[in-house]
């Protein structure tokens, strides 16, 4: 199974956006699929059902910062570097989906979605673009992250 397969294999289990792209690389952060979801979770919904980035953006970013990240503030060439990934890895998941705002991708005015999680349901994985997303930003971490 590729990891755009597992991402989507876990948000079909209930897991938000965010811990789908996140926890389908569990092994590689080396976590367990629960310590990977733990971490991802408040971002799922865009921040907590905000609705602003994507979830699926959030682990992708996540998932980068943790493969190629830096960790002494006074490295400029590899802030430099990161966030030239980040901006290539954004404009690629852009390409293929169209926004990085939650929102936008699932059509909502702001503040039109009630807090409550949505129960999940077939009609509700087929008339989200949630999978896709997952998918793609899973496909991304491998590509440009992971190489």
């Amino acid at each position: 199974m590729n990891r755009a397969d597992r991402a989507e294999e876990l948000f079909r289990q209930g897991y938000n956006c965010s811990q789908s792209v996140f926890a389908a690389f569990s092994d590689i952060v080396g976590m367990t699929t629960e310590e990977a979801a733990k971490i991802a979770s408040p971002f799922g919904a865009g921040f907590g059902k905000q609705r602003e980035v994507c979830g699926a953006v959030s682990g992708m970013t996540l998932l980068a910062g943790y493969l190629q990240g830096y960790s002494d503030p006074e490295d400029y060439e590899s802030k430099k570097n990161l966030y030239a990934l980040i901006q290539k890895m954004i404009a690629e998941f852009k390409q293929k989906e169209g926004t990085i705002i939650c929102r936008e991708l699932l059509n909502l005015k702001e503040g039109e979605d009630p807090a409550e999680p949505s129960v999940r349901t077939e009609e509700y994985y087929n008339s989200r673009p949630c999978i896709g997303a997952c998918r793609a930003a899973a496909e991304i971490v491998e590509k440009e992250a992971i190489g």
